[in-house]
C-alpha cells in the first residue's frame, strides 16, 4: 500500500492542473495516476498531426462508441477521449475558448456561488500566459495561448464573409465580444501544442511530493464507512492500493468519472443492481445530465487555395515531420483550423448558439477518411442543446468501456438549431470574399435544399465535436440529481470530490477544454482551503 495525502485519479487537464496546485505546499503529498502514458511522443507535440490523434484508438485516445443513437438513423457514433498526461488537451483541436460569460452567471443562479463569471474570470487569468495580453487575460499562467501562424488567405476571406453577410466580427472571442466571426486563440507555444501536462507537469517533474504514475488503470474507490480511502489500480499485472489521508480526487472525465464511480458502487442502486455491483451509495444523479455538442460538417471544394492536401500530400508530409522534428519549423507548427464564429440562430438571443470551425482541408468521419483534392471545411455545432443523455454500465468489470447514451436531436430545438447553422454557412460561403476560392459545394451538396432535406443529411451525418459534460453536475441543497455541491464534494460521502468537465451543469458555450481547467484550477483552492482569488 502506498500512502499519500491526495490521490488524483486522472492526468488530464484537470488532473494535471490540480496535482500541480495541490503539491505547490510541500508539507501535503500527492498522487497523479494516469490510466496511459507520458504523452511525450512527436504526434503529440506536433500540431498538424491532430487528425491522426483524433481518428484512431490506441495509446493516446480511448476510442469510444456510443450506442445506437435514436434520432440519427440508430448509428453508433464515434467518441474519441484523449488518454495519457495531458487527457484530451492532448488530442484536441488546441482551440482556447472560455465561453461565454451568461454561461456562468447562470450556474450561480441555479444556486452554485463562487461560479459566476466574475467569480471564475481571476481563475482563467491565472491560468493564462496570454499572447493579447490586458485586464481580460492572464500574462503569467502556465497555459500559454497564442495566435495562428497561417497566412492563407482563407481566414481573412472567411472573416469578411461573415461580415458581407451581416454578421459581427471580433477581434477576441475570449474578449468584451464573442459573437462574430474572427480567429481562434491556441493552446500552442512556438509551434508546440501546449497540452495540459506541458503546462502543470513539465516545470515541476522533480517535485519531490509529487508522485506520477503512468500505465495505473483505477480500478475501485474504496469506501469505509462513509468515505473514501483510497483507490485501488493496476499496472501491468500488479494490483496495488493508495491510500488517501485526505481527499481522493476524480479527474477521470465526463465519460469516465461517473463510470468509475459505478463501477465503485458510486451511483443509482437500481441500474447498478441491474448490472451486477454491489451498492455502495446511492446517487442517483451519477451518469445522468450527459449534454455535448453535435457537429454537422459542410464541404466545398476550393480553387486558387492551397488546403492541407497540396500542402501535404505525398512525400511532403514525410518532409514536414522530419522538418518540425529537427528544427520546429514549417507547417507541422500549424493545425489548419484557426479562424470560426459565434453566431444566434435567431434574434432576441442573450448570446450565440452556433459556433463554426473552419478548417482548411476536406474534413470527412473524423478525418478518417483521406481528402483526394483540395477544399475547406465549416463544422456547425448548437452551442447549448435540450437534449440530454447518460453514461451507463455495462457490467461490474471496470475494464470494460461504459454504455454513451448520447440521445442526441431529442427536441425540436435541438433540431431547428443545427437546421438554422446549414443555412448561415450557406449564406456566408456564397458571399464575394469567398468567390476566388470556392468551387462546389461536396456536403451536403446542392440538391439537399428542404427543411426535410437537410434534418435528414444530419440525421445520416453529424458527429460529435468532443464536448462531453455533466455526468457528475454540480447542485445546491436539495438538488437530488446533483453528484456534488458547489465546492465539487460527492453528495453524501466524505473524502472524495469530482473535479472535470463532468461537473459542468450545463454545457458552456464554446469548446470545453479552457473551462475544465478553470474548473480544477478555483478546486484547487477550495480543497487547500484557500481564500478564492478576488473578482476584478
Amino acid at each position: 500500500m502506498e500512502a499519500y495525502d491526495y490521490v488524483i485519479v486522472g492526468g488530464g487537464s484537470a488532473g494535471c492542473a490540480l496535482a500541480a496546485r495541490l503539491s505547490e505546499d510541500p508539507a501535503v503529498s500527492v498522487a497523479l495516476l494516469e490510466a496511459g502514458g507520458r504523452n511525450d511522443k512527436l504526434l503529440v507535440r506536433m500540431p498538424a498531426a491532430v487528425g491522426d490523434l483524433i481518428k484512431a484508438k490506441g495509446p493516446h485516445n480511448w476510442g469510444f462508441w456510443t450506442e445506437a443513437e435514436p434520432n440519427l438513423d440508430g448509428r453508433k457514433l464515434w467518441w474519441p477521449r484523449g488518454r495519457g498526461l495531458g487527457g484530451s488537451s492532448a488530442i484536441n483541436g488546441m482551440i482556447y475558448a472560455r465561453g461565454n460569460p451568461q454561461d456562468y452567471d447562470e450556474w450561480a443562479q441555479r444556486g452554485l456561488p463562487g461560479w459566476s463569471w466574475d467569480s471564475v474570470l481571476p481563475y482563467f487569468r491565472k491560468l493564462e500566459r496570454h499572447h493579447r495580453g490586458g485586464d481580460l487575460h492572464g500574462a503569467e499562467g502556465p497555459v500559454h495561448v497564442s495566435a495562428g501562424e497561417s497566412d492563407s488567405p482563407f481566414n481573412d476571406a472567411l472573416i469578411a464573409a461573415g461580415e458581407q453577410a451581416g454578421y459581427p466580427t471580433t477581434d477576441d472571442f475570449n474578449g468584451e465580444r464573442q459573437e462574430g466571426f474572427g480567429r481562434y486563440d491556441l493552446t500552442v507555444s512556438n509551434g508546440r501544442r501546449w497540452s495540459a501536462a506541458e503546462a502543470y507537469l513539465l516545470p515541476i517533474r522533480g517535485r519531490a511530493n509529487l508522485t506520477i504514475v503512468t500505465d495505473a488503470r483505477t480500478t475501485r474507490i474504496r469506501v469505509e464507512q462513509g468515505r473514501a480511502t483510497g483507490v485501488d489500480f493496476v499496472v501491468g499485472r500488479d494490483a496495488r492500493h493508495a491510500a488517501a489521508a485526505r481527499e481522493v480526487l476524480l479527474c477521470a472525465g465526463a465519460v469516465q468519472s461517473p463510470h468509475l464511480l459505478h463501477v465503485s458502487g458510486i451511483g443509482p442502486a437500481d441500474r447498478l443492481r441491474e448490472a451486477g455491483v454491489a451498492v455502495v451509495h446511492d446517487l442517483p444523479g451519477v451518469g445522468e445530465n450527459l449534454q455535448d455538442h453535435l457537429d454537422v460538417l459542410m464541404r466545398w471544394r476550393s480553387r486558387g487555395l492551397k488546403t492541407a492536401f497540396s500542402q501535404t500530400r505525398g512525400l511532403r508530409q514525410l518532409a514536414i515531420g522530419i522538418q518540425y522534428m529537427l528544427t520546429g519549423k514549417g507547417l507541422g507548427r500549424q493545425q489548419f483550423l484557426e479562424s470560426g464564429a459565434f453566431l444566434s440562430s435567431r434574434e432576441g438571443l442573450s448570446r450565440p448558439d452556433i459556433q463554426i470551425h473552419a478548417v482548411m482541408a476536406l474534413m470527412a468521419d473524423h478525418a478518417k477518411v483521406k481528402a483526394t483534392e483540395d477544399g475547406f471545411s465549416l463544422h456547425l455545432c448548437q452551442l447549448r442543446p435540450e437534449s440530454r443523455g447518460r453514461i451507463g454500465l455495462a457490467s461490474p468489470d471496470p475494464f470494460a468501456d461504459p454504455l454513451i447514451h448520447a440521445n442526441y436531436l431529442a427536441t425540436p430545438e435541438d433540431r431547428r438549431v443545427l437546421r438554422k447553422s446549414v443555412m448561415i454557412a450557406r449564406d456566408v460561403v456564397s458571399q464575394a470574399a469567398l468567390a476566388p476560392y470556392r468551387d462546389v459545394e461536396l456536403a451536403p451538396g446542392d440538391a439537399v435544399r428542404s427543411d426535410d432535406e437537410i434534418d435528414a443529411w444530419i440525421r445520416r451525418t453529424a458527429e460529435t465535436i468532443y464536448h462531453p459534460v455533466g455526468t457528475c453536475r454540480m447542485g445546491p441543497e436539495g438538488d437530488t440529481l446533483a453528484v456534488v455541491d458547489p465546492e465539487l464534494r460527492v453528495r453524501g460521502l466524505d473524502g472524495l470530490r469530482v473535479v472535470d468537465a463532468s461537473v459542468m451543469p450545463t454545457l458552456v458555450s464554446s469548446n470545453t477544454n479552457a473551462p475544465t481547467i478553470m474548473i480544477a484550477e478555483r478546486a484547487a483552492d477550495l480543497i487547500a482551503g484557500h481564500a478564492t482569488v478576488a473578482a476584478l
